[in-house]
């Protein structure tokens, strides 16, 4: 039977994964590495792995936290492609990591982003305790807080992750780049849709704020520190507090590029 292009980036990563196992030269991470990659069977079960070490207390094993990793990934198996997805983002996007293994093994914005997804199925599924537990560990392991509800496209990378906070009923598409201290909030204390829909290919550099049910377009790029009250069109750049739009753009999307600079003028 024929994959999917959603399995064959799975299999993929998988191989790219355990290849860089097979080749490192750090003998003192041998354990580490032969737990949540060389004696796994596939990358779901390697990912539920990585998860669960990162986030198991004295409360909730990492057994049990396996156990529910496995059963999501089983059950909404997007949730591995996706993964699969944004791994490949990250190394494409920052420099930092020579290969697949690095962050994934050690880049909070990569594996809190993974929980989510986790988190994300059980908040739909009525399991929200549990989704609950999952996002509060995320907050106090990574320093990062996304809410369950909020829903996130593919090959996203979340960039240091610290700070980074996203609200309940924020939607951001495929392939966005995500810096540090990000908020993706509220305005108040109203309820119902009440957080930023980011378009695809968007970047949001550190420390921007988007606040309220308002669009930031396909392509758009938020400039480092502005604060976001209203639309943004698409392939334009916004800067400044409150943030106006002061550029428009062409070419490669700004989240790709990662390149935090103003363009031409409108």
């Amino acid at each position: 039977m024929q994959q999917t292009q959603e399995q064959v980036g799975v299999t993929v990563v998988w191989e790219m994964l355990r290849e860089s196992v097979s080749s490192h030269e750090e003998p003192s991470l041998d354990g580490l590495l032969q737990v949540v990659v060389a004696e796994c069977d596939s990358f779901e079960a390697s990912l539920a792995g990585i998860m669960a070490h990162k986030i198991a207390d004295e409360h909730v094993s990492r057994e049990d936290l396996v156990v529910l990793f496995e059963e999501a990934i089983a059950a909404e198996p997007e949730i591995a492609a996706c993964a699969a997805a944004d791994l490949l983002a990250s190394v494409d996007r920052n420099p930092a990591y020579p290969s697949v293994l690095v962050p994934y093994l050690f880049a909070k914005g990569f594996v809190g982003l993974q929980i989510h997804r986790v988190a994300h199925h059980l908040w739909h599924r009525q399991r929200r305790l549990a989704a609950t537990f999952l996002q509060s560990r995320v907050s106090e392991v990574f320093s990062m807080d996304i809410h369950p509800g909020a829903v996130i496209g593919a090959g996203v990378f979340i960039d240091h992750a610290t700070g980074v906070v996203i609200g309940e009923t924020t939607v951001v598409g495929d392939d966005v780049s995500i810096l540090q201290n990000v908020t993706l909030g509220g305005t108040g204390k109203q309820s119902g849709d009440r957080h930023p829909k980011i378009g695809s290919g968007v970047l949001l550099s550190a420390g921007a704020k988007v606040l309220g049910n308002v669009p930031v377009g396909d392509g758009a790029k938020v400039g480092a520190g502005s604060v976001v009250l209203g639309p943004v069109p698409a392939g334009t750049t916004a800067v400044g507090v409150p943030a106006r739009v002061v550029r428009s753009r062409a070419g490669e999307p700004p989240a790709e590029s990662m390149d935090q600079s103003l363009d031409y003028m409108i």
